[in-house]
């Protein structure tokens, strides 16, 4: 009979000597892996079973020779951890034992190999001997986390992942699958964190990365991905190898790692695109993005050859990632590249679309101006030349809507056409319009300049109380359509306030009832009329339209019959604007002329987003109206399943290039896709990729305006962007679904974002605050015109607020304070 095996004689012997998993700790030994301490008791040494006395004493003898007072004692089967079977908790181990309880303990575990669970599993893979394990006893280590870590995959076999799984303290019930513990995934090579647990954690990132190299490490030297538990020492504060074995589940070749860093943004596009957007809505909007800048870059000068190799940039300006719209902001800056005054223009572009952060510096390091001194000054006269006649070019925009939209009560006639009439009809709407949509794009980009220097101009001559001026002098331009909407409900409220009975038919929901009012009726069908497309996800063709379920107007028009009191002073800027150059009479001018143009521009740009606005309402019309069509033959089981097709399927079933006939299972497959987006959680307000987007495990865990902020749940206040309208007190109205829930006058409505379709929340608020948004946000345009405070980008607003909560607004300082 050989004698105990120590762990530097075990490299000396055989998988049949002393078990596979022996043999593979040696090794990580000398290979100078930190491997706690331990000796092998071989399986001959068993006699039925039982150790000997003599046994038994040497067994004591060398438990005093490792670390500690406690032990693991572990089997080691000859077939253990080997490529073609792990034999994984099919035999027993124990931790936490006493010198004295080791010999004992050993003989439990060497029986395990007699075990009903053992004979099915080598049953079961065609294995007759009985080999019995080897046990292993095993210094055990004061663990203050332990786990498990795989250098793949092991469900998806991709080797471009490594998971680390954690449990606070000993690793065991997380090894028996009795607790699930915290999940840990990281790109290879890169080692960037794909996904991190929420909440606490019993590992940072930099340990939970030590223990994914750790892995990688240990799979090099085996020259295959493998399975390793460790856990990391309370004491010493290191993480040591307990056991490695190969993974056995079906590993996926290999694949070249990729490189590129893309990164998507939902800032500003999430208020015109909210929640999941149906196939139909993205493929309009991407279509809609890639001609309407390509017109502009045509429109300013910019050479064929220029715009024909940015082609991929023009085509791919958004993505859809878990059926929420997203900006790809690499491509967004590229585009930006070609313009002149880059560096300028890249910051009043993060300004206008409230991008929290800007571009990564890896990818950054590939952009840069591309245009030079002759194409950048002919650029420079062109726009020159389209400000100097914006006033005629958005005449003229006006005028082409005007011919090409027909109004709003003819679009019932559109059910009458047949579905080629119908596919014809949108064509000329997008060639009339998608072409030629000069006015606002040339306005967004002077709108973007002027803001931006404006705000860069004030702070630079009057400091903070000039950003302050910045934000106040937006208000009130008294022709903003935007806030046509809240001042006709406000006004609804008061004819409905003085009118007996009216208020509770309002309430009723009738609309028969409601629209057969002698006044109010009236008036209701007149807003509707020219507002029924302003309604919540407005530019989402799959939402119905105001006129089609106008509840929330009726609740809006309602709670404004309860309102009373003055509508709020605005701010006088003239005044501050005197007082701020006083004595400085040019740069007082010149101040006053630049927030006039900036405040031009921001007017104008609402006013003409509103027009987009009729145009997504008649193109929803002109596609449903082609779905009822397709449903009346069968092809769709209703008309509003034609929202999960693309617009160029749509139009190809139609017009004969389909390649496929069963556009009905097309509408299946994306309903089950749909349904498996909505049920998760939302994306963060940035996602960095490596690889596709749509493989949601290579998206890189650095995430903007979500997870750990650093900010304390209990602060009394907080920070945002101010946008104006002065500071006043009033009642927390958090809202989360804005089509059932309404703001009472008075209250303070509390949103992660809106969109034009919360005016009616708008007209009675008594101030703003957004999770997200900025200065040139719907929300605080409106809000502005309204004269009432707003404040947004309030880290975590919504649920660091409660409804009910007593708030104070600063508008003009963008601070939110907890008064009780």
């Amino acid at each position: 009979m050989t004698a105990l095996v120590s762990s530097k004689e075990a490299r000396t012997k055989s998988s049949q000597a002393i078990g596979g998993k022996a043999l593979a700790l040696a090794e990580l030994v000398s290979e100078g892996f930190r491997v706690p301490p331990f000796f092998v008791i071989p399986s001959d040494h068993f006699q039925e079973g039982v150790l000997g006395e003599d046994l038994k004493s040497a067994i004591g003898d060398a438990c005093a020779t490792l670390a500690g007072s406690r032990f693991a004692v572990r089997s080691s089967g000859a077939a253990e951890d080997g490529v073609a079977e792990s034999h994984a908790g099919q035999f027993l181990s124990r931790l936490d034992i006493s010198a004295a309880d080791v010999p004992a303990t050993a003989e439990e575990v060497f029986a395990s190999g007699l075990g009903d669970g053992v004979t099915a599993y080598r049953a079961a893979r065609g294995i007759t001997d009985k080999n019995m394990p080897s046990v292993i006893v095993q210094a055990m280590v004061d663990a203050r986390a332990a786990g498990v870590a795989f250098a793949a995959d092991p469900v998806s076999g991709r080797r471009d992942q490594i998971l680390v799984t954690a449990t606070e303290g000993l690793g065991d019930a997380l090894v028996s699958g009795e607790v699930s513990g915290e999940v840990w995934r990281f790109s290879f090579p890169r080692m960037e964190t794909l996904h991190r647990p929420g909440g606490t954690s019993a590992l940072s990132e930099d340990d939970a990365r030590e223990i994914a190299r750790l892995c990688v490490a240990v799979s090099e030297l085996k020259n295959t991905p493998q399975d390793i538990e460790w856990a990391y020492a309370k004491e010493t504060q290191e993480p040591y190898l307990l056991q490695a074995r190969p993974i056995t589940t079906r590993i996926l070749p290999a694949g070249v790692p990729e490189t590129r860093l893309l990164v998507f943004d939902n800032s500003n596009i999430v208020e015109s695109y909210p929640g999941i957007v149906s196939p139909l809505t993205y493929s309009f909007a991407v279509a809609a993005y890639a001609r309407v800048y390509r017109s502009f870059l045509q429109l300013i000068g910019t050479r064929a050859t220029v715009i024909r190799d940015h082609a991929t940039e023009l085509d791919n300006m958004l993505a859809r990632i878990d059926g929420r719209m997203y900006y790809n902001l690499g491509n967004w800056y590229r585009l930006l590249s070609l313009l002149p005054f880059f560096s300028s223009n890249r910051q009043h572009m993060e300004t206008m679309m409230g991008v929290a952060e800007p571009l990564p510096e890896e990818v950054m390091a590939g952009i840069a101006p591309t245009t030079g001194l002759a194409s950048g000054a002919k650029m420079v006269g062109k726009l020159a030349l389209s400000a100097l006649r914006l006033n005629a070019i958005k005449s003229r925009f006006m005028s082409r809507v005007t011919s090409t939209v027909p109004p709003r009560r003819q679009w019932t006639a559109l059910k009458q056409r047949p579905l080629s009439e119908l596919a014809a009809e949108y064509r000329r709407v997008e060639a009339a319009l998608l072409d030629d949509w000069d006015a606002p794009i040339v306005n967004d980009f002077l709108c973007m300049m002027a803001f931006g220097g404006s705000r860069s101009l004030l702070l630079r001559w009057a400091g903070e109380p000039g950003l302050a001026l910045h934000n106040d002098v937006m208000i009130g331009q008294g022709d903003i359509v935007s806030a046509e909407p809240a001042r006709l409900i406000r006004q609804m409220g008061e004819r409905v306030r003085a009118t007996p009975g009216t208020a509770d038919i309002l309430a009723s929901g009738d609309g028969d009832a409601i629209f057969a009012l002698p006044e109010i009726g009236t008036l209701l069908k007149d807003y509707l009329d020219k507002f029924g497309d302003r309604r919540i996800g407005e530019l989402k063709l799959e939402e119905p339209t105001l006129d089609e379920a106008p509840l929330p107007l009726f609740r809006a028009v309602t709670a404004a019959a309860t309102r009373s009191g003055a509508e709020p002073e605005r701010t006088q800027a003239d005044a501050e604007l005197d007082r701020l150059f006083k004595g400085r009479p040019l740069k007082r001018r010149l101040a006053r002329w630049v927030l006039a143009y900036a405040k031009a521009r921001v007017r104008d740009r609402e006013n003409l987003r509103f027009e987009r606005t009729r145009i997504f309402g008649y193109a929803r019309r002109v596609f449903l109206s082609m779905g009822d069509c397709l449903a009346a033959t069968g092809h769709l089981e209703a008309p509003e399943d034609v929202f999960f097709l693309t617009v160029d399927e749509l139009l190809a079933a139609v017009e004969g290039s389909a390649v496929n006939s069963g556009i009905a299972d097309l509408v299946a497959l994306r309903r089950k896709d749909q349904e498996n987006a909505a049920r998760l959680p939302d994306p963060p307000e940035r996602i960095l990729v490596r690889g596709s987007v749509l493989d949601s495990a290579g998206r890189l865990a650095v995430v903007t305006g979500t997870g750990e902020t650093g900010i304390d749940a209990n602060d009394r206040q907080r920070k945002g962007t101010a946008c104006g309208g002065g500071i006043v007190q009033g009642t927390a109205r958090v809202v989360h679904d804005p089509a059932e829930e309404q703001v009472q006058p008075g209250e303070i409505l509390v949103a992660r974002h809106t969109d034009p379709g919360w005016i009616s929340h708008f007209a009675n608020a008594a101030a703003v605050i957004g999770e997200r948004g900025s200065v040139l946000s719907h929300s605080a345009i409106v809000s502005r015109e309204l004269g009432i405070p707003c404040v947004v980008a309030v880290p975590g607003a919504c649920d660091w607020i409660k409804t009910g909560d007593r708030l104070e607004v600063d508008g003009s300082a963008g601070w939110v304070t907890k008064i009780s």
